[in-house]
């Protein structure tokens, strides 16, 4: 196939410039350090405010005993009778202190989802899950309500901190997918008008335990 001469003009500059890169213009740019000024606040105090500004509902648990009396209360109120999770040690964790409701096996037929997760991002009030975890890909997002279960140690202050981190923990391993996920489902496709969990859970629970 005959090449245009414009064409062949414009292969030949590609070429040259693959092998003579030019010198990045501020190679200073991309840094070492957050963009971000550290806040002042507790990282607790950060996340919590941002995560509940998104709609996220937070509940700050002292000990684990705490965490299965709140877990309890809201699953009564809430009457959420359908509860599922993957993850087993969650689940053990919840039964030796005392939460005694059977989980469901099948996701289609829940009240909720229980998860753990990776990381939280308190500059954005974010919940940083992989398909690394046991509760994998789609718990989190096709539940109708989604409950995760934290501790104070997950707590970073942004993403590249917690991005770091993972390249860290999992080295070539590194997961397929990494989700962030900050508040319940929302869009504004629909004439401009915010509608909550059209795109996946209507609620989002975080209990955050903490962990000294």
């Amino acid at each position: 196939m005959k090449v245009s001469q414009a064409k062949e003009n414009t292969l030949k500059k590609i070429r040259k410039a693959l092998i003579h890169t030019t010198p990045i213009p501020f190679p200073q740019s991309e840094g070492n350090n957050s963009v971000f000024q550290a806040s002042r606040k507790e990282l607790e105090i950060e996340f919590a405010e941002n995560f509940t500004g998104l709609l996220g509902k937070f509940i700050f648990c002292v000990n684990l005993q705490e965490l299965a009396a709140y877990f309890t209360e809201l699953v009564e109120h809430a009457s959420l009778t359908r509860l599922y999770s993957r993850e087993k040690v969650l689940i053990e964790l919840l039964k030796k202190n005392n939460f005694v409701q059977p989980f469901i096996h099948n996701l289609a037929d829940c009240d909720a989802a229980v998860t753990s997760c990776e990381l939280l991002v308190a500059r954005t009030g974010s919940i940083v899950m992989s398909a690394a975890q046991e509760s994998g890909r789609t718990v989190s997002v096709y539940a109708p309500i989604h409950i995760c279960i934290a501790f104070t140690s997950q707590l970073v202050y942004d993403i590249r901190e917690g991005l770091q981190l993972l390249k860290e923990r999992y080295h070539e391993n590194f997961p397929s997918l990494i989700t962030f996920a900050t508040g319940p489902s929302r869009t504004a496709d629909i004439e401009k008008s915010l509608v909550v969990g059209v795109h996946g859970p209507k609620e989002v629970y975080l209990f955050l335990v903490d962990q000294q």
